[in-house]
């Protein structure tokens, strides 16, 4: 039995559509705080996502579903050799940024160079911030026995009155293990 597949390709002009409207997600602070007036329940995400996968995206369309409109802080080439090692990032923030743009449930990106987001959420005010289960809400009694990273911009956003909200993380999904897999494939 034979099956006749229709192919739906994009025209020209739904291509350079498609090219601008990503451009124009990727926007500096100044911009972004601009479009922020705009958006009723801005949920606003920050993180490297290097090696995007599919933990990545599952993630982003979890937090866009929160509110009105998803804010993606990416963190530079710069901040990320800061935090990750010489060896980080794979991807350029420019390609970073594109790829977080082309998402539908994205609808702005911005690029920052600090180690910590605190800037980006003092001035976006986000009514909810998101991040993944990786990480651990600070404890009232300083207990920091957990083997998760404290999440240390929740304070600075519950001091305005937003929510945090830790989406579950997704085992099996993480940059650092896909490097290993790959390592381990084909580098013995």
């Amino acid at each position: 039995m034979l099956f006749h597949v229709k192919a739906s390709f994009d025209t020209p002009h739904q291509l350079l559509k498609k090219s601008i409207m990503t451009h124009i997600k990727i926007m500096s602070l100044a911009q972004a705080i601009a479009h922020r007036q705009t958006i009723k329940t801005l949920v606003f995400t920050n993180g490297i996502f290097d090696l995007f996968h599919v933990g990545h995206l599952t993630y982003l369309e979890q937090a866009r579903e929160l509110g009105t409109a998803l804010f993606v802080g990416l963190n530079s080439d710069q901040s990320t050799t800061t935090l990750k090692g010489p060896k980080r990032p794979l991807i350029s923030e420019s390609d970073r940024a594109k790829l977080l743009a082309s998402l539908e449930c994205v609808a702005g990106v911005i690029i920052f160079g600090e180690l910590t987001v605190h800037q980006l959420i003092d001035k976006l005010r986000p009514e909810i911030y998101v991040k993944g289960g990786d990480y651990a809400l600070p404890s009232a009694d300083d207990d920091q026995s957990s083997s998760k990273p404290v999440l240390h911009e929740a304070s600075l956003v519950y001091n305005y009155g937003g929510q945090v909200i830790l989406i579950p993380y997704q085992a099996g999904y993480s940059t650092t293990e896909l490097i290993d897999r790959i390592v381990e494939r084909y580098c013995e």
